[in-house]
């Protein structure tokens, strides 16, 4: 990073410009644009997010405070409320949707393994959905009860690199297996669900995709025993069954034999039962597996709390679209940022140095490698239990 610059400027090199202007020039995103760009209107978003903005107005209050620097923080010149609540209403959110997605990419292939405890091959992803409850009277348009209005968040979390890398953005009262239907499986991957997703037809096509799920089974899960294999009870597995479903409807839609797995777990004194298509990995590597589900959700509650998605700050669907991806992105790209400057600290003590850091002018390499830092524990992914 070259001195001299403000450590925003610093951590926004690692966009890709020439592909962000691409993708604008495919959605004409500055047609009639004299000087507020969808780059400027990005970044001011992005400025918000990694400063911890409340609103709409703290932003703009907090960059006319300062804005002498605002042309060389890259935020552009005459930034107003209007222009930039504008800007999220009318833009193609599709322009910061495409764009995450490629950020995604980039982060998957840059950033390592992140405690991840198994040997497995193929790629590992977490598929969960989360609600964001919205104001009725304004969110008219994403209506889920009488007197409420709602969003839900579906994300596939690749467990490995702690990357979020597909976001689908539904009416809260869409329901969690309908989100199924729009994933393109990978061959030899595992995909681990919570027991909402269980659709035998939908889990059925995971199988004949090539690829694998873990899922705990529903308490009415109804089965024929074919096989009992040799399992450790001293290490809690109780049973490893190869089944068949009962049930004409049930067998129907998945007619191939599944694995079905009881398990105990210690710490928390609970008996689990697994389903799997998955007949290579031990019992304890499936339920480990199904353990690690619970990062998606932190990774929701991460997002909730320190980047600015429960506070929206546009109210039609284009804008909290645009404002979910611009979030992402955000959360993407200093996630480049740590494994590009090779930083030993994690996404969130990151973030939590650029918040106060900003307009400062430290090199950004300087600033998060300090080995003083590194005794500062994140609190969100220590909390990782087992179920």
């Amino acid at each position: 990073m070259n001195q001299g610059k403000y450590v925003f400027s610093q951590i926004t090199e690692f966009l890709p410009r020439r592909v962000f202007d691409t993708i604008v020039e495919k959605y004409s995103g500055n047609h009639y644009v004299k000087h507020f760009t969808c780059w400027n209107q990005m970044l001011c978003m992005m400025f918000g997010q990694l400063g911890n903005c409340e609103s709409l107005s703290s932003l703009i209050l907090c960059i006319q405070a300062h804005k002498s620097k605002a042309y060389h923080l890259g935020l552009g010149v005459g930034i107003s409320k209007n222009n930039l609540a504008k800007a999220n209403e009318s833009r193609n959110w599709q322009i910061y949707s495409e764009f995450a997605y490629i950020l995604i990419a980039q982060a998957r292939k840059c950033c390592g393994p992140d405690e991840f405890e198994l040997s497995i091959e193929g790629n590992v992803y977490a598929f969960d959905s989360s609600v964001i409850d919205l104001c009725i009277s304004v969110f008219w348009w994403a209506k889920f009860k009488k007197t409420k209005s709602a969003i839900k968040l579906h994300t596939l979390y690749d467990v490995k690199t702690a990357i979020p890398c597909f976001i689908h953005i539904t009416e809260a009262a869409v329901h969690d297996v309908n989100a199924m239907d729009v994933l393109e499986y990978e061959k030899g991957s595992f995909y681990v669900f919570d027991r909402g997703y269980i659709d035998f037809k939908r889990l059925y096509r995971v199988h004949t995709e090539g690829a694998f799920f873990v899922t705990r089974a529903k308490d009415n899960f109804d089965y024929k025993r074919q096989k009992s294999q040799p399992c450790d009870r001293c290490k809690g597995v109780i049973c490893d069954q190869i089944v068949l479903l009962k049930g004409y409807y049930a067998a129907k839609k998945y007619p191939d034999k599944i694995r079905r797995i009881k398990y105990y777990d210690v710490e928390t004194n609970k008996t689990l039962v697994f389903i799997t298509n998955n007949f290579e990995l031990s019992a304890l590597e499936i339920a480990l597996l199904y353990k690690y589900r619970w990062r998606v959700e932190l990774f929701f509650k991460w997002i909730k709390q320190h980047l600015k998605i429960l506070t929206f700050w546009g109210t039609s669907e284009n804008a909290v679209k645009t404002q979910v991806y611009i979030a992402i992105i955000t959360y993407t790209l200093v996630a480049i940022a740590k494994s590009e400057l090779k930083s030993p600290l994690s996404t969130y003590e990151i973030l939590q140095i650029l918040s106060l850091s900003l307009l400062d002018k430290t090199p950004v390499k300087e600033l998060i490698n300090k080995p003083y830092l590194q005794n500062f524990k994140e609190p969100l992914y220590n909390q990782l239990k087992m179920f």
